[in-house]
């Protein structure tokens, strides 16, 4: 790391779509932004910082460890959020501000760290993100699971809710395809925060409306986003009522605070 080590934001918004209250939603008897800020926690981040429109969300995320910030209900995302935290908080623009979703409970704090390095090991780069091998056709073919491909060195090319790459061969045979470059994006960035700051100023890219993926917009903005790989078993987040009761099957057995 730096000298001036790295920022955890958490985003945490009540409005929800698919799920609403969700940062709140009780998980082995604590709320759900409790066991994100657990993680967050358990990396070398500097400061650990849940932003959200909402008092009560906040609070939890003050009894969990977290400094809490307020940002306006009117955003439009999770990354305008963390800038207008960036803004607050007067960081430079060489600051790594590493972005942790609200519903993401079982992202160990080490892949942060991960996050955090590869951004400092790339100067060139202007966000960093990482990818998880797919092993299973289904998970390629899930629009819920967002997909990646990168250059020979790892920077990103483009993401997809669709299957890619394209086993072109494979489905004229009616065979399985070759998963061998199939990665799963995980849903973690790190951040310039001079770099964020232009991100949010700019509108949404028509790639992004199209796929509903933030990160298209970097690349419409021609950033390098460096992917780094990682082959942990770090589940899909809560989106669902499905996916809560995964989760609380899972936690309740061997519950990390």
């Amino acid at each position: 790391m730096t000298e001036h080590g790295f920022m955890v934001v958490i985003p945490a918004r009540m409005a929800s779509s698919r799920l609403p209250g969700k940062p709140l939603i009780a998980i082995a008897g604590r709320p759900l932004i409790a066991h994100v800020v657990a993680r967050a926690r358990e990396s070398a981040a500097r400061q650990v910082i849940v932003a959200s429109d909402d008092e009560r969300v906040l609070e939890a995320a003050r009894q969990a460890g977290a400094e809490a910030r307020w940002t306006p209900a009117d955003l439009p995302s999770g990354t305008d959020r963390i800038a207008a935290v960036a803004a607050e908080e007067g960081w430079s623009d060489a600051t790594c501000v590493v972005n942790l979703q609200g519903d993401e409970p079982l992202t160990p704090g080490s892949l942060l760290d991960e996050l955090a390095s590869l951004l400092e090991r790339h100067p060139g780069a202007d966000m960093a993100t990482l990818g998880v091998p797919i092993r299973a056709v289904g998970d390629l073919h899930d629009p819920n699971q967002v997909k990646l491909v990168t250059d020979a060195s790892g920077r990103a090319l483009y993401f997809s809710r669709a299957p890619i790459p394209w086993d072109r061969e494979a489905h004229r045979l009616g065979q399985a395809p070759d998963l061998s470059l199939a990665r799963r994006h995980l849903g973690l960035y790190a951040y310039r925060a001079g770099f964020l700051r232009r991100l949010t100023a700019e509108p949404p890219a028509r790639l992004e409306r199209l796929e509903q993926l933030e990160q298209l917009r970097a690349l419409a903005l021609g950033a390098w986003i460096q992917v780094g790989s990682v082959d942990l078993g770090v589940p899909p987040g809560v989106d669902t009522p499905e996916d809560v009761e995964r989760l609380e099957a899972l936690m309740g057995a061997t519950v990390r605070v």
